[in-house]
């Protein structure tokens, strides 16, 4: 029986997310070798990102996205450098992909490992696991607005930067938080607003998330301003399971999440095109980190918890599970980079973690 073949682009773009991506293949190729011939990975790697942007003036090929068109997944790892304004850079590469080929779900897991310290005291006699659930097609980076009446003279440019949301793109968002949910042990939806300022958009997510939680009535909810989520993020984070918010409060609030399970580097992410119209795209959460970039010492955590990510997205569950495993006996065992505490560098961290999936098929 031939191996199931996927086809990924691997984008590693700019500064870390060239070592991540590279440490997230490698604990993908080795899952690959243990299969028996079951699936395979075969990888294509893109040079765009900043460092393309300054020979070409374009931070991808103009037929970039055709090309991706024909793969499975997108295997990413961050944009952004001093040579590029990070508005062009992100726009360019990253939103581009997303806003394209339509990723409105962005998953990001709030994980807690073992062995990483994380700030909040609750965290060391509570069980804590939570995911936020982005929309991430329109909100507030919708892209639309202008700068206009330069011309007036300093001081009266005006700028505006308009937030979208459709009846649609709030039904859909909120419906995947529910379908997810009803997967996890404490089923309950916890949706973020701002209805009390923002009287219009906010107010038809309010509406449209009441309307949607009729249709399941075996998951709890709750409505909270953001702001008071963010309090809670802190103080009761044991209420927290499936946190849906709009673009840009999730943003914020899943960072916020990640800080304190101990670091962004741990931090995961899938934009998915649930339609599978698309590619959907997996990347980690921290940014291109200019200042360890070339020393080997990133955190690769978050990008091969992305790899698992995938790995669900395609259907192997099992092994997305063995990958997880593997994370957490690697930062169980004191493979930890610097950012959670830790001195090992990036390629101990990625090899404890092959070792954790080597030793799990080793008979005791």
């Amino acid at each position: 029986m031939a191996p199931q073949t996927f086809k990924i682009a691997s984008i590693p773009a700019d500064g870390v997310g060239k070592e991540v991506v590279a440490a997230g293949r490698r604990v993908l190729d080795v899952l690959a070798e243990q299969s028996g011939g079951r699936f395979a990975f075969e990888w294509e790697e893109f040079p765009w990102g900043c460092g393309y942007y300054e020979q070409t003036g374009k931070m991808m090929a103009d037929d970039g996205l055709d090309t991706l068109k024909a793969f499975d997944a997108i295997y990413f790892g961050a944009v952004g450098w001093e040579n590029v304004p990070d508005h062009i850079s992100l726009w360019g590469l990253r939103l581009n992909i997303t806003q394209n080929f339509d990723q409105w779900a962005n998953v990001r897991p709030v994980k807690f490992l073992p062995g990483v310290q994380s700030p909040l005291r609750k965290a060391d006699d509570t069980e804590l696991d939570w995911v936020v659930v982005r929309e991430n097609s329109e909100g507030e980076y919708a892209g639309l607005g202008g700068r206009n009446l330069s011309g007036r003279g300093p001081g009266n440019e005006v700028a505006l930067q308009t937030a979208l949301f459709t009846e649609k793109g709030c039904e859909r968002i909120m419906r995947f938080a529910f379908d997810l949910a009803r997967t996890r042990t404490v089923k309950k939806v916890s949706s973020v607003t701002k209805s009390n300022a923002q009287q219009y958009g906010m107010v038809l997510w309010d509406e449209v998330f009441n309307r949607v939680a009729l249709d399941y009535p075996d998951v709890a909810t709750e409505s909270v301003l953001v702001d008071a989520m963010s309090a809670k993020f802190i103080l009761h984070p044991e209420d927290l399971s499936v946190v849906v918010a709009s673009n840009l409060n999730a943003d914020i609030l899943s960072d916020l999440g990640s800080a304190l399970a101990g670091s962004l580097g741990v931090a995961a992410s899938a934009n998915l095109n649930p339609e599978r119209r698309f590619p959907s795209m997996f990347e980690p959460v921290h940014g291109s980190a200019p200042d360890i970039a070339g020393q080997g010492i990133s955190n690769p955590i978050g990008a091969i918890a992305s790899a698992a990510l995938m790995l669900d997205h395609f259907g192997l569950h099992d092994e997305a599970r063995r990958v997880e495993a593997a994370i957490e006996a690697a930062t169980a065992s004191g493979a930890l980079t610097r950012d959670i505490g830790g001195s090992s560098d990036t390629d101990a961290v990625t090899e404890a973690i092959v070792h954790a999936l080597q030793t799990a098929l080793t008979p005791a």
